[in-house]
Order: C-alpha cells, then structure tokens, then sequence
C-alpha cells in the first residue's frame, strides 16, 4: 500500500510539474487520423521501400501500455479500442514541447502521438513520433500481472482494469456485443418487431421468481423490478403485434452464483399462430446460425467438451428423464409417497405439501440436468409448475412446453401459449394459494391481463432465451460474471 502511494506522487508530481510548465491538464484538441487497425491493414504488405517515398502523417491516440528506454530513444506501444500500434520516441526528432511531454510520460497515460510510418529491422510498423500530447494523466499504475485466484474478484469489481489488461475480457464482449446483434438481425428477418415494455411494474409477472421492490413516492404506490417481460409482450399480441420481441434486463431477488446473477438478460420473443414445436426448429436455426457465425463452424469447446450444435437436437421429456437418470422406477412414478421420498433422500428441500408435478421438476434437475450437456429440448412438463402454459389437448395434466439444456444448465424456456382467459384465472388463483403457503417465488394474480386475454388472443407460442448463459458457451467461460461487465458485488472491504 505505501508503495502505491510513492507511485502515485511520483506521477501526480510530474502530471504539476507539466501543468506549471503551461501544458492544459486534460485537453481534447487532439484528433486521430487511424487506428491501430487501420495501420496495420493498410500497410502490413507494403515492402520496405514504399515507407521511403511515404510522406504521410499519422496521428493515433490511445494507452501508453509498453515504454522500453534505449539510451536517447525509447520503444513504446499504444493501445487503442483496435489493437496496438508501436511508437519510437528520439530526442532528436520531438519537438522541445513535445519532449518535455515524454520525459513525463508513464504506463497507463492517455497520449497522442504524431509522426511518420516505418517498419523496425524486426519488421514491426511504427510510428517516428514527432508530436506528443498528454491527454489524461494515469495516476494509478496499472497491475503487472492480472492473473489467478486472488485477482479474480477485482477482475470483476475494477472491470476497466481487466479490460484495459486483459484482450481475451475484451474479446469477450466483443462477442457478447456480435452475439446480441445477430440475434437481433435474426428475428427482425423473420418478421419480429422489437418492443420495450416497463421495467417498473405494478404487479411482477411472467416467471416464478422472488422479486425487487420499490415505492413511487409521487404516485404512493409499490413497484417491482420485472422478473420477466412476458405478460405485457403477451398483452402486444392480443393488440395485433402478431411477432413481437425484446431483448431485456431482468431482476430477481436470488443468490448469486457462476450461473446467477440478479440483473440478467433476456431474449424473449413471441409469435402467433405457432407451437412450442416450431419454436423448436427456430431456434435449432437460431443457434446453429449463431455458432456458425461467431465460431465459424457447427460446434465449440465449452469447459474442455465438444458441443455440437448440428440440428435435429434430442428431445426427452420430464419423465423419460427421470426414468433415464433417477432411481425410480414406472410403476413408482404417480405414487406420491415413494417420490416425496426419493425427493428427502435426494437432498430436496421439501415442505411435505409439493404437488407431485413440482416433486417431478425438481428431481429432474436434481438428477438429469446434469448429463444434457449436448443439445436437449426437455418437453412434458407437469401443468403444476407451468401456470401460463397451454395444456396439452392429449395429456392435460402436462403442458405443451420445453426448456432447452446445453451443458447442464438451462439455456431457454418456451411453451405454447395459454389464451384460455378462465383457465389462466384459475392457475393464478392456484399460484395466490401457493403464494399464501409461503412460496416466495409463485406468481402473483395480474387482473389486468386475464381482461387483455378476454378480449382474445391468438394462439401462439414464445421464449425466452438466457443470453448471458449463451455467452458463457461462446466465449467458454466458466462463470456468468465473466460475461457481464459489471456483475453484482458484495460490498468491498476496507
């Protein structure tokens, strides 16, 4: 700690020491004529006697990463948004105002340079630098080494740092930053219409979850933080808007783990006249083109295992798998007694009161949820933790619904609508009892949308798609805080 104190003098005296001398402390004259990028594209193949006759000047800005001191000369690299371009510094070629910027200069700073293009004996392109400008003072001097255990909380609480440091953090949201976009073009192609619905809602909806709230003082009412933005998408389609989306921040009052965090996104997506099924096949398309686009091909390493993303994927319903992974057996399934049972000796946490469908779900994801690591549409899910799922017209104590599972872990959720306005009340009214036996999670009764669903709505079908979990597979990271610039921290200590 003392000697990040002597650092910091030492620079803040030499940041004064240029101020006295008449330099401005933070100027933003400086304009940049190319990138790092640029540069290097556009003379990486020039041969070495091009740069003689060259007389243009280039002017790039960005971070003084590497200052290597040669006697009068001094090697250094910029860094900017592109890449890095290498800078040669002599005495001889700066000007006595640019000079005295140099001799100050630190790892860290902000700088401008100017100057003329050559390629080094190594071949390197470089700039003769004869114009040097301070634009910002780093007084921080930046980490030698960012790696291991014991940096890894501050990776993610000084997410500047990291990404100033490390390429591959940024690399990782430039991918994030592709893969939203393709997203986007993929469903805005196919008809879709995006939409922004509140994130401040009188009554949470759309997901079993524990939600944020919040008091408008003005207005004297609560308000939550959305769970889910499915009942006012749902509320579009009964308006006409018959394909609609949103690619939306979600809040749930939930722990923290390398697969949750409580700000997430969500891609959700909601068409008319359409199945769960076919949102099956869409989104086999949406994410083969997806890993094709990035990836470059049909499949990626994600934690050292192979995923293939090639369609068609596996379907496996609820009780196929349970009967694959658990220890129960077919004539053991509907009793209730041997599955509540099962469920204590498998570690659930059980009241005693679950209906036998919830005890099913639960149990699959105690114990096939961690084999689907190839892509797995999981179907059949009992009606009794599916409450604004269609029925399905052959078996009505299941839905017509999936989750899709791709590494263990739940990646997607869809199901065809329920439009049945008297049904939908009466599931509410089911997830109001819950409610009031102490399941924090449970859905609370929107009167507002059963009358939407009263003036009709279309059969359809929607989904909603974990983005942040989409990004762990592409960017094969082991935990959800790698994919979100800022994730939620304990408070940090002193």
């Amino acid at each position: 700690m003392e000697e990040l104190k002597e650092l910091f003098s030492q620079r803040k005296k030499k940041f004064e020491e240029l101020i006295q001398g008449g330099f401005p402390p933070y100027p933003n004259t400086f304009r940049v004529s190319h990138t790092a990028e640029e540069i290097s594209r556009l003379y990486r193949d020039r041969k070495e006697e091009d740069f003689e006759t060259l007389t243009d000047r280039f002017s790039v800005a960005g971070r003084l990463m590497r200052l290597n001191h040669f006697g009068k000369a001094a090697f250094g690299h910029i860094q900017d948004r592109t890449g890095r371009v290498q800078g040669y510094f002599r005495r001889d070629r700066m000007s006595e105002k640019s000079f005295q910027v140099f001799s100050r200069l630190d790892i860290g700073d902000i700088v401008g340079v100017q100057g003329r293009l050559f390629r080094t004996r190594t071949g390197e392109l470089t700039i003769m630098v004869e114009e040097t400008d301070l634009l910002a003072k780093s007084f921080r001097p930046l980490p030698e080494k960012w790696h291991g255990l014991t940096d890894l909380e501050t990776r993610y609480r000084q997410r500047y740092v990291d990404l100033i440091m490390n390429p591959h953090s940024r690399e990782v949201f430039i991918i994030r930053s592709r893969a939203v976009d393709f997203l986007r073009r993929f469903l805005t192609d196919r008809g879709f219409l995006e939409v922004e619905t509140p994130m401040m809602q009188p009554i949470p909806g759309g997901a079993k979850a524990r939600p944020f709230k919040t008091h408008h003082n003005t207005l004297n009412m609560d308000l939550y933080l959305r769970v889910a933005p499915e009942l006012y998408l749902k509320r579009l389609v009964v308006a006409g808007l018959e394909r609609v989306f949103e690619i939306n921040r979600n809040f749930r009052n939930e722990g923290i783990s390398t697969q949750h965090n409580p700000e997430f996104t969500m891609l959700e997506f909601y068409q008319a006249y359409a199945t769960y099924q076919d949102l099956m096949d869409l989104t086999e398309q949406m994410f083969f083109s997806l890993v094709q686009t990035i990836k470059g091909g049909a499949s990626l390493d994600y934690q050292g295992t192979r995923i293939d993303f090639q369609p068609p994927w596996r379907r496996l319903s609820i009780r196929e798998g349970l009967l694959a992974y658990g220890e129960l057996r077919e004539e053991e399934m509907l009793d209730r007694e041997k599955v509540l049972a099962y469920g204590k000796k498998m570690g659930l946490e059980i009241k005693g009161n679950e209906p036998l469908g919830k005890l099913w779900v639960d149990l699959f994801e105690k114990t096939a949820e961690p084999h689907l690591i190839q892509p797995t549409f999981v179907t059949e899910y009992p009606i009794e933790d599916s409450p604004l799922a269609r029925r399905n017209d052959q078996k009505p104590d299941f839905v017509d619904r999936f989750e899709l599972y791709i590494s263990g872990r739940e990646i997607a959720n869809a199901f065809s609508e329920l439009n049945d306005p008297q049904d939908q009340k009466a599931r509410f009214l089911e997830q109001a009892k819950a409610k009031a036996r102490g399941d924090e999670e449970a859905h609370f009764v929107d009167e507002d949308y059963v009358r939407a669903l009263e003036y009709g709505m279309p059969p359809a079908a929607g989904e909603g798609i974990g983005v942040d979990r989409l990004v762990m597979l592409l960017t094969d990271s082991p935990s959800i805080r790698d994919v979100i610039l800022f994730p939620q921290m304990r408070p940090e200590k002193d």
